[in-house]
C-alpha cells in the first residue's frame, strides 16, 4: 500500500506524521511500512531519532480516541525501530493507562507488554545527543524532582528516579487492584492509580459478557504485573540502579520495601503466579548484598580468608594468634583510661565510637562486638584485682569502667540502632512499634548468655563478692516469686551466709544492663543464670534495719541511718532524688548528711545509676541563689559546710576518674572556679564547725576546691610544650582553664550530651549559661602569674607594696623559729636573692604569726616566698630540714599553696641554675638503704622489653644528687602523713613529684622512689614502677625497643618476649609484689601506656610505628608464608588454592599489627597526629623509595604491606573522628578529602611515586574498599570531582565494582555519576 504525501497540504513534520498515521490506521497499513515511512519523513525534515515529539504524538493519538489494536502496534513498531524514545513513551503511557486499567484492561495488558519489552531500554540512548532533553521531558511528565525532592537535573539521577517511579507505579496499581493499598502506612508518594472521574465511556461498559471478560483479564493483568515487578527487581542493571535509590532516598525506600513485603505476604495473585513468595522477599536482602560485592578484586579474595567468625578464643591464651586479637584496641583504650590522667572527653561516647568502628572494620556481628567489649572490660578488672597502693586509680575505677561506662556505651549503640530503624522506615506508629527491637538488643542477650562460659573472668574480686551475691539473690527472689523488697537485699551485705548465692561478675553486668533498659528481667530465666530458688525469706533478717528502703518510707537521717547509707549504694534513681532533695531543701545538718551520703558508696559503687549520681554531686557544687537572698556576700558562702563535704567526698583519685569518664570535667571545672573565686576572696575569720567538732574555714573550702581544680589539667607543665608542638603535643597537655570552659560552654549551647535523654531532669544544671575566665578576675590574675612563673624567672616584686608585705609576713610565719642569729630570719629580697631582715621582740605563738590574708593574696605571694626560701637554702642561710619544715608550715596554713609550690619547682628544675643537693643523710635525706633494691626491681619490671637499665648511683648513696628544687620538694612531700586528711593533697603532690623527677636527669626518679619507699613501704610498688618509666623518658632508642616489644608480643613472633600472643602477651596480668617471687616483669603494653604521655616528639614516634608495622609485616610474611609456599600459590575462582590457611593466618596478623599501630598513634597523639599521618607522613612515605623485599617473597610482601598501611590509615581516622554521619570534629572532612585528593592525583599521573606499584595498588584498593564498606559517611564529605577522578582511576585498574561503590556512597550529588557508570558498564 502506498500513500502520496504530496497530496496533503504542507505542514510540520509531526503534523504530517499525525495525519499519515490516521490515514494508515484507517486503511489498515502494515506497522512495518508505517514505521519506514514515518522514519523517512522525520529524516527528510532533519528530525533526529528517537524523537520525543513522536512519542508525545503517538500517545495523544492512542489515548483514548484511537484505542485500537493497530494503534498499539504502531507504538510497538516505533519503539522497535528506535524512532521513538521508549523511556519517555512509557512514562507518557503510564500516567494515562494505569489510572484507566480497570475500564480498559486490554490497554493495560498491552502497556504491561510494552513495559516488559522496552521500559528500561535506555543503554543505547545514554550517549545520545538528546538524552538530557529526553530525561527532562520525563521529569516533566512524571514530576520526579517534585515527588522525590531531589532538585538534580543530571540524566543519571533522573534515570534512577524513572526506574524507581515506573516500578512504584506498577506496585501501587497492583496493591490497589488487590485491595491492599490502604494497608500501607503514610503515603510518601501518591501515584495516580485510579481515574479522577467516573469513566462511563469505557468500551462496552454495560455489556455483561464484556464485563465478565474484563474481570478475568484484570486478574490476568494483576498476575502479569506481579511477575513483571519481580523480574525487574532481580534484573542486574535495575537492581543496581535501585540500590542507588536505597542509598540516597532512604525514607522512600522504606515505604517501597514495605509495599514489597505487603505484596509478598498478602497477595493472592502472587500465589497464582510463577513467582515464589520467598523470591520476592529475598529482594531486599539481595539489594543490600550488592554493596558487599563492591570490593577490589584482591581485597575481595583476601577478605574471604580472614572474615571474622565466632570469637571462640576470647578467654584463652594460646601462642597462636586468634581472632580475639582483632579487638585489642578496646583493651588498650580501657587500660589507658586507668592511667590516672584526667580527660575532657566522654569515655562513653569514645568507647561507643570505638566499638562501632571495630564492628565495622572486622566485619563482625554485634554479638561478637559485645562479647569482645565484655571480655576486655572483665580483663581490665581481673588484671589488677589487688592494684598497688598509691595516688593511682584502683579497683573502683575499673569496676566503674565495666559496670557503668561499658554498659552505657552499649546502651547508646542499641538506642541509635533502634532509632535508625524507625527513622529509616518512615512508618506509622503501628509499624514503628514493630520495628523497635533491633538486632543489637538480641545480640546483647546472646553475648551475655555466652559470657557465662568464661568462668575464670567472672570470679568477683573479694571486695565485690557481696554485691555480686546481692545481684544473684535478686534474680533468685524474682524467679521464686518472692517480694521481700530491697530491705532483704540490703541485709545480704551484712549476712552473706543465709544462702549460697554464688554471685559473679555476670550478675552485676546483667543488673547494670537492666537498669539502662538494655535488658529486661527475662534474663533471670537464662539457663544457668541462677543456681537455685529461695523458698522463703530467712527469719534472721531484721525488720527495721537503717537502709534506703526505710529512708524512702520517711525515716529521718539519724547518725545510724547516715552511716548505713554512706556505705550502701542507692539502688534506684528515686532513692537518689530523695536524698538530693534533702541536700537542697533540708535543714543545715541534714544537708551535710545528705551530701555525705551522695558522695559515699552511691558515687563510688552505685554502678547502675552512676550517670545520675555524678550529676547530682556536680549540681551540689552550684547551689542556686535563693530568690529572696539580700546579703552582700555571695550566696555560696552560706553553703560552705555543704560544699566542703562534697569537695572532700569527691577528691579521691577514683572519684575524679569517674567524673572524667562521664565527660563532666568541663562542667566540674566551671563549678570549682566559681567556688575558688568566692572563697578565695574572703578573710579567714569566716568559719564553721562540723558535726565532729572540726573547724572549717574559708581557706579550707578554697584549698579543697583549688587543689581539685588543678588536678583537672596539667597545670605544672610548661605552656611551651603545647604552644610549640601544637597538635603534636602529648594528649592532654592542651587542657587549660580556657579550653575547659570552651568545652563547657559548647555543651551548654548544644543542650548537653547525646545521652541526656536517659538522665533525670533533676540533674540538669541550674547555671546553663556560658562562663569565661574573665568571669573570675582573681583566678585569672593567679593563672597569668602561674604562666609567667613557668615561662621565665620571677620578677615584679616591688618593696613596700602589699604583695611585698605579704611575702615578709609569710616568711616570718615560716622561719621565725629557725633564726640562725639572735634576731635573723629569712626575708624577701629581690627574687633570686635572699636577705636577712632584723626582727625584734620575742616569738609569739603560731596563731598570732599567721597573717590574716585572703587566699588569693597568699597565693600571689607564694612564688616569691618559695623563691626566697630556696635561695636562702642554696646560700647556706637556711638548713634543708628548716626549708622543708617551713614549706610544710606554709601548706598547713593554706593547703592550696602546695599547687603554686609545685608550679614554681617544676619551672625551676628546667632552668639549670640551681646547684645540686647531695643526698648524704646529713643535710638531705639519704636513699642508700633502698637504692640497690629499687635498681633491681626496675630491671625486673622492664625485663620483658629487652631494654637496658642504666646503673644508678655507683658505690651506694655517697654520690647521689638531686637538683635543689627537686630535693626541696621531695623533702616537703616526705613530711606529709599518709592519712585521710593528707590524701587529697598527696593526690596532687604525688603525680607532680613524679613529673618533676622525670624531667630531671637520670637517676633522679629512682632516687626519689628510694627515699619515699623508706617512708611508705606499701607505696613501694607504685614508686618503683614510676621510676622504671623514666628509663624511657631519657632514651628514645628505649622507646623504640619498647614499641618493638609490643608488636612482637602481640603478634607472637618471638617466644622470648612472651609465652602468649594477643592481649595476654601485650598487657599481661598486672604487676606488684603480691605475685610469688616479688615484682614480676611488666607487659610491654602496660609500660607503653604509662610512658607515652611524657614522650615529647610524637611525630618521630609515629614514623617509628610505621617502620615497625612494615617490619612486622615482613616478619609475618617470612614466618607464616614461607618462600616456597609463596612461589606455589595459585589463584582459583574461590581464592588461594595452595597455602590458603597460611595466607589467612598472615592476613589476620597483618590486621592485628595495623590495629595495634593505629591504636598507639591515636592514643599517643590524638586527632592532630592522625591528621598529620594522612596529610603528610603517608604521602611522604609513598613518595620515598623503600626496599622491603630483602627476603625474596616477591609481590606477596608488597601486597600485605599495602593492606597493612590501608588498615592503619582507616583505623586511625575511625578512632580519631568516628564513622557516624555527624563527625566528632569538623577536621574529618578536610583531612579525608585531602588524602583522597592525593590518591586521585597519583591515579591521574600527576604525581610519581617511589614505592612499589604492587604496594601502592594494594593500599589504594584497600583504603578505598575499607572506607566504602566501613566508613561510608566519609565519602559523603569528599568533593564530587575527587570521587569521579578516583572512580576513573579504579576503572582503569579494572576495579569497576569498587569504582561504582565509591560513587554510590557519595550521596545524591554522586548518584548521577554512579548511574552513568552502571549504564555504561552494561
Amino acid at each position: 500500500m502506498s500513500l502520496v504525501a504530496g497530496s496533503r497540504p504542507a505542514a510540520s513534520p509531526l503534523n504530517e506524521v499525525a495525519g499519515y498515521t490516521k490515514e494508515a490506521q484507517g486503511m489498515g497499513c502494515d506497522p512495518a511500512c508505517w514505521a519506514v515511512h514515518v522514519a523517512s519523513v522525520l529524516t527528510a525534515h532533519g528530525v533526529p531519532t528517537p524523537s520525543p515529539e513522536l512519542a508525545q504524538m503517538l500517545v495523544s493519538h492512542l489515548c483514548w480516541g484511537n484505542n485500537v489494536p493497530l494503534a498499539w502496534k504502531y507504538v510497538e513498531r516505533a519503539l522497535a525501530a528506535n524512532i521513538a524514545p521508549p523511556m519517555l513513551l512509557i512514562a507518557l503511557l503510564s500516567v494515562r493507562v494505569i489510572p484507566s486499567r480497570r475500564t480498559r484492561p486490554v490497554a493495560y495488558r498491552l502497556y504491561l507488554e510494552l513495559v516488559r519489552r522496552h521500559s528500561f531500554s535506555f543503554t543505547s540512548h545514554l550517549k545520545g545527543s538528546h538524552f538530557n532533553k529526553m530525561m527532562t521531558s520525563i521529569d516533566d511528565v512524571l514530576h520526579l524532582s517534585e515527588k522525590f525532592g531531589i532538585q538534580a537535573h543530571e540524566p543519571g539521577v533522573l534515570v534512577v528516579e524513572y526506574v524507581f517511579a515506573i516500578l512504584w507505579q506498577l506496585l501501587d496499581a497492583t496493591l490497589d487492584d488487590e485491595g491492599l493499598l490502604d494497608l500501607t502506612p503514610e503515603q510518601r508518594l501518591k501515584w495516580v492509580t485510579r481515574p479522577q472521574y467516573m469513566d462511563i465511556d469505557g468500551e462496552d461498559a454495560f455489556d455483561e459478557k464484556k464485563t465478565e471478560h474484563n474481570e478475568k483479564l484484570q486478574q490476568l493483568n494483576i498476575v502479569m504485573a506481579v511477575e513483571l515487578i519481580c523480574n525487574f527487581l532481580h534484573h542486574k542493571v535495575i537492581s543496581k540502579l535501585l540500590s542507588l535509590a536505597r542509598e540516597n532516598m532512604p525514607s522512600y525506600w522504606g515505604a517501597f520495601t514495605h509495599r514489597i513485603h505487603l505484596l509478598a505476604t498478602h497477595s493472592p495473585s502472587l500465589r497464582n503466579s510463577k513467582i515464589s513468595t520467598d523470591k520476592l522477599q529475598q529482594f531486599i536482602l539481595e539489594i543490600g548484598k550488592f554493596d558487599t560485592e563492591c570490593k577490589p578484586n584482591h581485597h575481595q579474595k583476601l577478605c574471604a580468608l580472614f572474615a571474622a567468625g565466632s570469637l571462640t578464643s576470647f578467654g584463652g591464651h594460646c601462642h597462636e594468634l586468634n581472632s580475639s586479637a582483632l579487638w585489642v584496641p578496646i583493651d588498650l583504650y580501657l587500660e589507658d583510661c586507668l592511667d590516672g590522667s584526667v580527660a575532657a572527653t566522654n569515655s562513653i561516647e569514645v568507647l561507643s565510637g570505638l566499638i562501632k568502628s571495630l564492628h565495622a572494620i572486622n566485619g563482625s556481628t554485634w554479638h561478637d562486638a559485645f562479647l569482645a567489649i565484655w571480655i576486655a572490660s572483665l580483663r581490665l578488672v581481673q588484671r589488677e584485682r589487688d592494684p598497688p597502693e598509691g595516688p593511682v586509680p584502683h579497683l573502683d575505677t575499673r569496676l566503674c569502667m565495666l559496670l557503668s561506662i561499658t554498659t552505657l556505651s552499649i546502651a547508646n549503640i542499641i538506642e541509635e540502632e533502634e532509632a535508625t530503624i524507625v527513622d529509616d522506615a518512615g512508618l506509622s506508629n503501628q509499624w514503628k512499634e514493630k520495628a523497635v527491637g533491633g538486632k543489637c538488643r538480641n545480640d546483647l542477650v546472646s553475648s551475655l548468655q555466652m559470657l557465662g562460659d568464661y568462668e575464670s573472668l567472672l570470679v568477683p574480686p573479694l571486695s565485690v563478692t557481696s554485691a555480686a551475691n546481692q545481684a544473684a539473690a535478686k534474680a533468685m527472689m524474682f524467679v521464686s516469686g518472692l517480694t521481700g523488697g530491697s530491705g532483704y537485699l540490703e541485709s545480704i551485705a551484712m549476712n552473706d551466709k543465709t544462702v549460697n548465692y554464688t554471685g559473679n561478675m555476670r550478675h552485676l553486668i546483667v543488673e547494670a544492663c537492666i537498669s539502662r533498659n538494655s535488658l529486661d528481667t527475662s534474663a533471670y530465666y537464662w539457663p544457668g543464670y541462677i543456681t537455685g530458688r529461695i523458698n522463703q525469706i530467712p527469719h534472721s533478717v531484721p525488720n527495721q534495719v537503717p537502709s534506703w528502703s526505710t529512708l524512702m518510707k520517711g525515716a529521718p537521717l539519724t547518725s545510724s541511718m547516715v552511716n548505713a547509707l554512706v556505705t550502701t549504694p542507692a539502688s534506684s534513681l528515686a532513692e537518689l532524688e530523695k536524698i538530693f532533695e534533702i541536700a537542697i531543701n533540708g535543714s543545715d545538718d541534714d544537708k551535710v548528711s545528705a551530701a555525705t551520703i551522695l558522695c559515699g558508696a552511691s558515687l563510688v559503687r552505685g554502678w547502675n545509676i552512676q550517670e545520675h549520681t555524678v550529676r547530682f554531686v556536680l549540681k551540689l557544687l552550684s547551689p542556686p541563689s535563693p530568690v529572696d537572698y539580700a546579703k552582700v556576700e555571695n550566696h555560696l558562702i552560706s553553703h560552705g559546710p555543704l560544699l566542703n563535704v562534697v569537695l572532700t567526698g569527691m577528691s579521691s583519685v577514683d572519684c575524679v576518674q569517674m567524673f572524667s569518664f562521664h565527660g563532666l570535667v568541663p562542667e566540674l571545672a566551671g563549678a570549682l572556679m566559681a567556688i575558688c573565686e568566692v572563697f578565695g576572696s574572703c578573710f579567714p575569720s569566716i568559719s564553721w564547725t562540723n558535726t565532729t567538732g572540726e573547724e572549717i574555714t574559708v581557706h579550707t573550702v578554697f584549698s579543697n576546691a583549688f587543689i581539685l581544680l588543678l588536678r583537672l589539667w596539667k597545670f605544672n607543665h610548661p605552656p611551651l610544650e603545647y604552644c610549640i608542638m601544637g597538635d603534636g603535643a602529648p594528649v592532654g597537655s592542651q587542657l587549660t582553664p580556657e579550653f575547659l570552659l570552651l568545652l563547657r560552654n559548647s555543651r551548654v549551647l548544644s543542650n548537653g550530651t547525646s545521652n541526656l535523654g536517659r538522665l533525670s531532669t533533676s540533674t540538669s544544671s541550674s547555671t546553663m549559661h556560658p562562663i569565661f575566665v574573665d568571669s573570675f578576675p582573681k583566678l585569672k590574675t593567679w593563672y597569668r602569674q602561674h604562666q609567667a612563673c613557668l615561662a621565665s624567672t620571677l620578677s615584679g616584686l616591688v618593696h613596700g607594696t602589699p604583695v611585698h608585705q605579704n611575702v615578709d609576713a609569710l616568711l616570718n610565719m615560716m622561719f621565725r623559729r629557725f633564726a640562725k642569729g639572735s634576731n635573723q630570719t629569712v626575708g624577701s629580697g629581690t627574687p633570686g636573692n635572699s636577705s636577712l631582715s632584723s626582727s625584734s621582740g620575742v616569738a609569739s605563738d603560731d596563731s598570732s604569726l599567721r597573717p590574716k590574708l585572703t587566699a588569693w593574696d597568699i597565693m600571689e605571694a607564694v612564688p616569691f616566698v618559695v623563691d626566697a626560701a630556696l635561695t636562702a637554702c642554696s646560700h647556706g642561710r637556711l638548713y634543708p630540714r628548716e626549708l622543708a619544715t617551713g614549706l610544710k608550715d606554709l601548706t598547713d596554713f593554706l593547703p592550696a599553696s602546695l599547687a603554686t609550690i609545685v608550679s614554681y619547682f617544676s619551672a625551676e628544675v628546667t632552668r639549670g641554675v640551681w646547684k645540686p643537693a647531695f643526698m648524704n643523710g646529713t643535710d638531705w635525706p639519704s636513699p642508700a638503704a633502698n637504692v640497690s633494691s629499687v635498681e633491681e626491681n626496675i630491671k625486673k619490671i622492664v625485663a620483658a622489653t629487652g631494654v637496658d637499665v642504666p646503673s644508678l648511683v655507683a658505690g651506694g648513696s655517697s654520690f647521689a644528687t638531686l637538683p635543689l628544687p627537686l630535693a626541696a620538694f621531695v623533702s616537703l612531700t616526705i613530711t606529709y602523713k599518709l592519712d585521710k586528711a593528707s590524701e587529697h593533697f598527696l593526690n596532687l603532690a604525688g603525680p607532680a613529684l613524679e613529673n618533676l623527677a622525670a624531667s630531671c636527669p637520670w637517676p633522679s626518679m629512682p632516687i626519689v622512689a628510694a627515699l619515699w619507699t623508706q617512708k611508705v613501704k606499701r607505696w613501694s610498688d607504685f614508686l618503683v614502677f614510676s621510676a622504671s618509666r623514666t628509663v624511657f623518658h631519657h632514651n628514645n632508642d628505649a622507646v623504640v625497643q619498647l614499641l618493638r616489644s609490643c608488636f612482637t608480643a602481640t603478634l607472637g613472633l618471638s617466644t622470648q618476649i612472651s609465652s602468649n600472643a594477643g592481649v595476654g602477651g601485650l598487657l599481661g596480668h598486672g604487676f606488684g609484689s603480691h605475685f610469688s617471687g616479688g615484682l614480676s616483669p611488666v607487659a610491654p603494653g602496660i609500660l607503653y601506656l604509662r610512658v607515652y604521655r611524657c614522650i615529647k616528639n610524637i611525630f618521630l614516634l609515629t614514623e617509628e610505628i610505621i617502620s615497625l608495622l612494615m617490619a612486622s609485616v615482613k616478619d609475618i610474611t617470612e614466618s607464616v608464608v614461607s618462600k616456597e609456599k609463596s612461589n606455589k600459590l595459585k589463584t582459583t575462582k574461590y581464592g588461594m588454592k595452595y597455602g590458603q590457611v597460611s595466607l589467612a593466618a598472615a592476613m589476620t596478623r597483618v590486621k592485628v599489627a595495623a590495629a595495634l599501630g593505629a591504636t598507639f598513634v591515636w592514643l599517643s597523639g590524638g586527632s592532630g597526629i592522625v591528621q598529620c599521618l594522612l596529610q603528610e607522613m603517608l604521602p611522604s612515605w609513598f613518595l620515598s623509595v623503600h626496599d622491603l623485599d630483602l627476603g625474596g617473597n616477591g609481590g606477596m610482601l608488597y601486597m600485605l604491606s599495602g593492606y597493612a598501611l590501608a588498615y592503619l590509615a582507616v583505623l586511625c581516622g575511625m578512632f580519631a573522628w568516628g564513622i557516624d554521619s555527624v563527625p566528632v570534629s569538623k577536621r574529618r572532612s578536610r583531612v579525608i578529602t585531602s588524602h583522597m585528593e592525593f590518591l586521585a592525583s597519583v591515579l591521574d599521573g600527576k604525581i610519581t611515586l617511589g614505592c612499589d606499584c604492587v604496594l601502592w595498588r594494594a593500599y589504594v584498593s584497600g583504603f578505598l574498599g575499607l572506607v566504602v564498606e566501613c566508613a561510608p559517611c566519609w565519602v559523603l564529605e569528599v568533593e564530587l570531582h575527587v570521587l569521579k577522578r578516583l572512580s576513573r582511576g579504579l576503572r582503569r585498574w579494572n576495579e569497576g565494582e569498587l569504582a561504582l561503590a565509591l560513587l554510590k556512597k557519595g550521596g545524591v550529588e554522586a548518584m548521577g555519576a554512579a548511574a552513568e557508570v552502571i549504564l555504561a558498564s552494561e
